[in-house]
């Protein structure tokens, strides 16, 4: 691939550009928005002058529910060899392009599983597919070169290519992502109106929780439109559960023993599930989960903490595998939660302790 042309300089867009570019490619740059097109151009992510003549791949970063219209477009005018999208829903945009009667040959739909809760080319940077999935959606008719060219562009993206079919795919990000937003939105409402004092008391596991319901409304808007059916079912499910969770925490109440050991029951059913399915979640580098032993650290909030903390640890010659920060409510301190192999713990330990650092029990 010598030439591009993205089409929407959004943050998926831009980061795009920003990684083909920094592998040598000419990227073109284009959105319905001239000044963030200019703004993705000023970042070094390609340039703004439209292309001379067809370029190798046209890549569609438009919402899930424009993209079939960009492409349609960007077809009928002949503006690359290939063309690709990286809308978050795949099988509504290709039975789109279908109904339209356009040759589908030159098209692959792809989805970059890469995001941030921020937006706009401010918000990209070259390396945000770096070791993610980016699934892609070819079919029968999908020509060779350009699923090769598909391929080339993941690994200019230095990303993990991810085939499937669309209609899969579409029920795969409905269970892993787009019901889960849903859901944590949920829980984060319930802080909206919650007493000041209660608030105070949010730890590290609220944060967790609500952590991506900080994104953009009006994005997920679009992505939650594309994908309205397989998210409804998935949400179905989640609605008898918490209709049969509801039923034990009220068994829970009653005065009869028999009633409190249903109850018992109802909740370890849903909280051994839960269990279950979390250690399915894929570990470090997509790899199979492995069980880390926590070394946790207390940390005061001032700069190069985290710095010394890792240099200590590379002095002890532990590898931290994960981390994770935990801020203590109205001090200017917290923990660092290091996760290392229960082998390594025992050096972590001893090593961070003779440089002066606080280890909790």
């Amino acid at each position: 691939m010598r030439t591009a042309l993205v089409i929407g300089t959004g943050l998926i867009g831009t980061s795009a550009a920003l990684a083909l570019a920094s592998r040598g490619v000419v990227v073109h740059l284009a959105d319905h928005d001239p000044e963030q097109a200019r703004t993705a151009a000023a970042l070094g992510a390609g340039t703004d002058e439209a292309p001379e003549g067809p370029v190798d791949l046209a890549i569609i970063a438009a919402p899930p529910a424009l993209v079939a219209g960009v492409l349609a477009d960007a077809m009928r005018r002949g503006v690359a060899r290939g063309y690709l999208d990286v809308a978050s829903v795949k099988g509504g945009p290709r039975r789109e392009l279908e109904a339209l009667g356009l040759d589908l040959s030159s098209y692959i739909g792809s989805h970059p599983m890469s995001g941030r809760e921020k937006s706009g080319p401010l918000a990209a940077t070259a390396d945000l597919f770096e070791g993610r999935p980016w699934v892609l959606t070819p079919t029968r008719d999908t020509d060779t070169e350009v699923l090769n060219l598909a391929l080339e562009l993941v690994s200019h993206c230095r990303a993990v290519p991810v085939v499937m079919d669309a209609d899969a795919h579409d029920r795969a990000v409905a269970l892993v992502s787009h019901m889960p937003h849903l859901v944590s939105s949920m829980v984060a409402a319930r802080l909206e109106n919650a007493e000041e004092a209660a608030v105070r008391l949010c730890g590290q596991g609220i944060r967790d929780v609500t952590r991506i319901a900080a994104s953009d409304p009006r994005m997920w808007i679009d992505i939650l439109s594309a994908n309205p059916g397989p998210v409804a079912d998935l949400l179905t499910d989640v609605a008898g559960d918490l209709e049969e969770t509801v039923r034990a925490l009220r068994s829970l109440q009653s005065a009869d023993e028999d009633k409190r050991r249903e109850g018992v029951g109802g909740i370890e059913d849903v909280l051994r599930r839960g269990n279950a399915g979390q250690v399915r979640v894929p570990g470090k580098h997509g790899s199979a989960p492995r069980v880390y032993e926590v070394v946790a650290v207390l940390i005061d909030d001032q700069p190069g903490q985290l710095a010394r903390i890792f240099a200590d640890a590379g002095m002890a010659g532990v590898n931290i595998e994960d981390v994770r920060i935990e801020h203590a409510t109205g001090q200017q301190a917290g923990y660092v939660q290091l996760m290392v192999e229960p082998k390594a713990a025992g050096a972590l330990i001893a090593g961070l302790r003779e440089r002066g650092w606080a280890i909790r029990q």
